[in-house]
């Protein structure tokens, strides 16, 4: 009984630790250096392009269905999560449900880009062809 309350605590002081900023796509947010993973489809990829610097990694589909540990495993292998990280789609729809999950799940800090990929074209940020 003992071991499960350690157990339990544990994995609500993680939950603690973990938070999600609300904040749009800014030349400031990239002078920070956070990491930022584009969850968006290879077709929009194409499409509009890429945040210069970004990591692209599909989380839903053109359908709307997801691999949770498909994109975990990914994201894991491409990204210190154990430091802030942020995320970026289109408008930030997609965004503001993952980055609480990612939160409240896993216990990581995350950054929600407001406005996305939209937000950062209006304000001037770098954008580079998908590969």
């Amino acid at each position: 009984m003992k071991k499960l309350i350690i157990l339990w605590f544990l994995a609500i002081a993680g939950l603690l630790h973990a938070e999600v900023i609300n904040a749009p796509a800014s030349q400031e947010l990239l002078a920070k250096q956070i990491p930022v993973v584009d969850i968006r489809t290879p077709g929009e990829w194409k499409e509009t392009g890429l945040l210069k610097g970004s990591i692209p990694i599909m989380f839903f589909d053109e359908k709307g269905g997801y691999n949770v540990d498909r994109f975990m495993l990914e994201l894991k292998a491409k990204v210190d999560t154990t430091k802030p990280f942020a995320l970026i789609c289109r408008t930030g729809s997609r965004t503001s449900m993952l980055a609480p999950f990612l939160a409240q799940t896993y216990g990581y800090t995350v950054y929600n880009l407001q406005g996305g990929i939209m937000t950062a074209y209006s304000v001037g940020l770098p954008i580079i062809p998908y590969q």
